[in-house]
């Protein structure tokens, strides 16, 4: 069976993370990544604070026990409150992305839990090594939702080798067991999807938004500032949201600086644009692996059927190219 590095430190048995995507990535969610052998993560940062995070934390406990984690958009204001929920409610991980993981570190292992650290630069990996951080995900630019420039199979192998030992997961247009493959060639312990359990029967956001991922080709996407921008969300200018192109991101792409002259009447447009599932409006954020993605299923499948083609491939790939 397929074990890395990476399932030993977590006590897993396969190499697959779900992404810690904000609100919709349920304690449901978490507990069936978990269940099938993988680590579940929480999306931690949501409108609802802390109240639901914890709501959501003891309802992956309800369902599992295997350990699982959380993750927070470390660049939002109310970051620092949350981890302590996530502290107090004795998760087996947090994930920080968007934000210098060393204020963290201390605190968590203190309390026995382990840090993820989200990096989408080489610099960024080498300061969250020299934090102390147990995990490092390197994500590339094919990344669903908040990204950054880089591709993820070059960025990857450049980070494994400027933080070894540190585990090094891939991230980003990753969605079946040839990515899987390929990341693990690569030096990579495993792989952290988004976009994959975007379409995985748990996922907990709106159906449409669901149904427009499973319909995309890895043609669809763009990286954009726009709704970041229309919405004043405290992300890194440096990582743009990968989203499925629309008539909306058509429009107003080139224009970014006059969102504040309309900022009121944009956000209104938007918010309607959600309430009527409006796509030609509303923002959808996914990665060009949604491409790959023909069918939603549920979310234990999704983990074993990735590892096992992986698996596979892993046996047979080479006795075909080396005879």
């Amino acid at each position: 069976m397929l074990t890395t590095q990476l399932c030993t430190l977590l006590g897993i048995e396969r190499p697959i993370l779900n992404a810690s995507m904000a609100g919709t990535a349920t304690g449901k969610l978490a507990a069936a990544v978990s269940e099938a052998g993988g680590f579940g993560m929480i999306g931690g940062t949501n409108p609802d604070g802390a109240s639901w995070l914890r709501k959501q934390i003891r309802l992956a406990r309800s369902l599992t026990a295997r350990p699982f984690g959380v993750g927070f958009i470390s660049s939002f204001p109310d970051t620092a409150e949350l981890t302590r929920v996530a502290l107090e409610e004795g998760v087996a991980a947090i994930n920080h992305s968007f934000a210098d993981p060393t204020p963290f570190v201390a605190p968590a292992h203190a309390a026995g839990v382990k840090v993820f650290v989200q990096v989408q630069t080489l610099k960024q990996a080498i300061t969250a090594a020299r934090a102390g951080v147990d995990v490092i995900i390197a994500q590339g630019g094919e990344a669903g939702g908040h990204a950054g420039a880089l591709g993820t199979f070059a960025l990857l192998p450049a980070v494994v080798d400027a933080v070894a030992p540190v585990p090094v997961v891939a991230a980003g247009g990753i969605a079946d067991g040839r990515g899987l493959a390929a990341a693990l060639l690569l030096g990579a312990q495993g792989a952290w999807m988004g976009t994959r359990f975007v379409t995985s029967q748990e996922w907990g956001g709106a159906s449409w938004e669901q149904e427009a991922v499973l319909a995309a080709t890895a043609d669809d996407t763009v990286q954009t500032r726009l709704y970041d921008l229309i919405a004043e969300r405290p992300f890194p200018a440096a990582n743009p949201d990968r989203m499925l192109r629309n008539a909306f991101i058509d429009r107003w792409s080139g224009h970014e600086a006059e969102i504040p002259a309309h900022r009121a009447a944009l956000q209104a447009e938007v918010t309607a644009g959600n309430e009527r599932a409006d796509l030609a409006v509303a923002g959808v954020s996914a990665g060009v692996s949604a491409g790959l993605i023909t069918s939603a299923r549920p979310a234990g499948e999704i983990v074993r059927g990735i590892v096992q083609e992986a698996e596979d491939l892993l046996r047979e790939r080479p006795r075909l190219l080396l005879g």
